[in-house]
């Protein structure tokens, strides 16, 4: 590097990671395994990124071992009993959180997926196989979101009808509509999915986010702070933030 030139060697993206917190009540290595096995074949979360949380001691180097065997890729454990053996082999340790209350929506709404046009014939769709998972949901919420509160949709949409306080969550998969003031967090898409979107009253947030891409208050547009905002990923996965008139 020439002398009095400085060179940006460093570059930090805003890009959400999603990760998963294992909470373990055993020590049991075989017991986890063949737990996990059944859920990471029930689930897609094979690959995930892991915390781990632990009730009892454990054998933090196999623990680590065993999971990395299911695809699983454990970045860290919550500050408690397993501090000292993280600390001992430099594993990233967490602190401790106050988990947020997990609330249960004002009503649910189920909407079934619409039938392929290739299965409409009579004999294919007495031979279908009916799918357990063929539905969209939306959780309506008539209620103020309120601080340590934590809204959560995995299978569709969040409809707030009263906003949210700060220090509150609406987690969804697919879109998050909020027709009142927005001062928490609001993560849509949180399976990954790219096209959800986020339409709000009153823009105020602590974090927005779609599929893993992030906003945090600080850099939010700021004509558009307390206006009606909809937001949405471009065609290079990046925060659009759009004004909505009325």
């Amino acid at each position: 590097m020439s002398e009095g030139r400085i060179m940006a060697d460093i570059r930090i993206t805003g890009r959400m990671v999603n990760f998963t917190r294992l909470t373990l009540d055993t020590n049991d290595h075989d017991a986890i395994r063949q737990q996990l096995t059944k859920m990471l074949t029930d689930t897609s979360s094979q690959g995930a990124l892991v915390i781990i949380d632990s009730t009892v001691e454990q054998e933090l180097i196999a623990l680590i071992q065993l999971l990395v065997s299911l695809d699983l890729q454990p970045m860290a454990v919550i500050d408690g009993l397993l501090t000292a053996e993280a600390e001992a082999i430099q594993f990233p340790v967490l602190p401790a959180d106050r988990p947020l209350q997990r609330i249960k929506p004002t009503q649910e709404q189920a909407v079934a997926k619409p039938v392929d046009d290739t299965l409409q014939t009579t004999e294919n769709i007495e031979q279908a196989p009916i799918e357990s998972n063929v539905q969209h949901m939306t959780s309506y919420h008539n209620e103020i979101l309120r601080t340590g509160q934590c809204l959560v949709q995995d299978h569709g949409d969040i409809i707030l009808n009263a906003g949210m306080n700060s220090g509150s969550e609406a987690i969804a998969s697919g879109k998050i509509h909020i027709y009142g003031n927005v001062r928490g967090r609001v993560i849509a898409g949180a399976g990954g999915n790219p096209t959800a979107r986020i339409f709000c009253h009153s823009l105020e947030a602590e974090l927005v986010s779609i599929a893993g891409t992030y906003c945090i208050a600080d850099d939010i547009p700021q004509h558009l702070i307390k206006k009606s905002v909809h937001i949405y990923l471009n065609t290079q996965q990046e925060l659009e933030f759009e004004a909505l008139e009325f």
